[in-house]
């Protein structure tokens, strides 16, 4: 397992101005571009082991989200669709005119919004652990109460809790929850509040997976505790791939890394 720490030295980090944003990125490789969008109080550093595989056949593109990571945002109270704005200009200045967009999770939500409103943008888009339902109203109250909790008790308590979820119990090993720990003890705490707001306030997406003509890859973790397949393979068209990541969580990429490049490499095959 490559080191994440020693991949992000490895790997420059380059800054781009954009809509009140500045943010940061991996940016490796040649050829077809990918952008991989990580998921809540993550950073590009999720994809340490994905990303030095697929830049032998492809550009690939990892972002830090705004208000995660060492990316950095002057917006405030903003949405889901801000974010797929913000992320437009990005491409836009990369001078990059169609990617394949994977999101994972949070990022998930923005690939549907970039979806939604840049299709021309896309050549294929993927939700990786991710869903086009909002969130119900359970849901919705425990962001509302993560924001309370970030607000009186810190970052470090959120992410302690949130963590050991996001693995399937058979990979609760020491490794992959204090490495999760680590990038996620680095969001501000403006960046958790604004997202956990985002992520509440989110609509109903499916009518995007039920009316795209783009080539889509559908990625479930068999053993994800935070959203489990049945929530992910919500649209059934001929245009949409489902995959299963048997023996794991919400975290392929840490779980099942090799599963996982095999689903992406597979799909890009397709576009």
């Amino acid at each position: 397992m490559i080191d994440k720490k020693e991949w992000i030295c490895e790997m420059e980090m380059k800054n781009i101005a954009v809509n009140n944003s500045t943010i940061s990125y991996i940016n490796q490789g040649k050829g077809q571009p990918i952008i991989l969008l990580h998921g809540f109080c993550g950073s590009s550093a999720y994809w340490s082991e994905v990303v030095p595989v697929l830049s032998e056949n492809y550009r690939v593109i990892a972002p830090d989200l705004p208000g995660h990571g060492d990316s950095k945002t002057h917006l405030e109270n903003y949405s889901i669709e801000d974010i797929a704005d913000i992320l437009k200009e990005f491409l836009d200045k990369l001078n990059i005119g169609q990617v394949a967009m994977f999101g994972h999770s949070l990022g998930g939500y923005i690939t549907l919004a970039f979806a939604e409103k840049y299709s021309h943008s896309l050549s294929g888009f993927s939700l990786v652990h991710s869903t086009a339902y909002p969130d119900s109203e359970e849901s919705k109250k425990g962001r509302t109460a993560n924001i309370e909790k970030v607000n009186h008790e810190g970052i470090k308590t959120l992410i302690d809790g949130l963590v050991p979820k996001l693995f399937s119990p058979e990979h609760l090993n020491e490794e992959y929850i204090e490495t999760a720990k680590q990038i996620g003890y680095r969001t501000p705490t403006e960046g958790a509040i604004h997202a956990l707001s985002a992520m509440r306030n989110r609509p109903d997406r499916n009518s995007v997976l039920e009316s795209t003509s783009l080539p889509v890859l559908l990625i479930a973790g068999e053993q994800d505790q935070i959203i489990p397949p049945e929530k992910t393979f919500s649209v059934s068209k001929a245009n949409i791939k489902q995959t299963i990541m048997k023996n794991s969580g919400h975290m392929s990429m840490y779980e099942q890394p090799s599963d996982l490049i095999a689903a992406i490499n597979g799909f890009m095959g397709t576009i």
